[in-house]
């Protein structure tokens, strides 16, 4: 397959650009061969996107820049860097908008290539100044593609850390609520062995003893029984659902830990 088909065939390149170009863009680089410079880079990354886009900025020996689609001057390039702002900037708001771990996961997601293309470009803009020399659109270029680089990093780092946080936030909110469950539990089973030698000699001696409601109205005692039972049962739920404080650990102190070294 011809190389004829990655770069545009009006551009009056040293054959060499073609011949070490495959059919597609490859990884982010300089070339340079007499006095021309080719800088093969990746278009901004896109979700689910597995194999990258690549654009070609060519500058010749006249020091004029000239873009595979996005024009020739200066101009193109910073459009090429004005898209990278604009991915990275809706990420931005996703990340402050982000209220769920699936949330934070999704950025990270869509972070992470976006961070790597940053890092490559700004690194293919870094070796194309020093091939070109103190030429200020390369160095311009090259300082925008840093600024792109750390803000991705910034970017990615704090997600990361919020998606870190929530997932700590949740841990301890499960360990708290199975604490108060084994408090619950082990209360419960404290009440249960407390009354269950009663009840156990209940039943097999069968107990029936006069209390006196026998004479009352058929209503009366069946009422009082119910009520009490309730009354028992909120004074029950009310000890299950005290706070316990785990108490807190005794740090050593300075002086005491200097006393026990030895």
């Amino acid at each position: 397959m011809s190389n004829a088909s990655v770069l545009p065939l009006s551009w009056e390149v040293p054959e060499i650009f073609r011949q070490r170009l495959g059919d597609g863009p490859g990884r982010q680089r300089v070339m340079q061969a007499d006095g021309h410079v080719l800088l093969v880079t990746h278009r901004p990354p896109r979700q689910g996107e597995r194999v990258r886009s690549g654009r070609y900025f060519w500058r010749n020996p006249e020091g004029k820049w000239i873009s595979s689609d996005l024009g020739q001057g200066a101009t193109a390039m910073l459009k090429h860097l004005e898209e990278y702002t604009t991915e990275i900037n809706k990420l931005e708001k996703a990340e402050a908008d982000a209220q769920s771990s699936e949330d934070y996961f999704r950025v990270i997601s869509e972070l992470s290539p976006l961070l790597r293309a940053t890092r490559n470009l700004h690194s293919t803009m870094q070796k194309a100044r020093e091939l070109i020399g103190n030429d200020r659109a390369a160095i311009n270029f090259r300082d925008r593609a840093y600024e792109l680089e750390r803000s991705a990093e910034l970017l990615f780092n704090e997600a990361k850390n919020e998606l870190d946080f929530l997932i700590a936030q949740r841990t301890e909110q499960q360990a708290a609520s199975s604490h108060r469950m084994a408090i619950s539990a082990y209360r419960l089973n404290i009440l249960a062995a407390f009354f269950f030698p009663v009840v156990t000699l209940a039943t097999i001696f069968g107990t029936s003893m006069r209390h006196g409601f026998e004479t009352l109205s058929p209503p009366v005692p069946f009422l009082t029984m119910v009520f009490v039972g309730i009354m028992l049962g909120v004074v029950l739920i009310v000890f299950m659902n005290m706070p316990v404080e785990p108490k807190p650990r005794k740090r050593r102190g300075a002086d005491e830990r200097i006393r026990r070294t030895p």
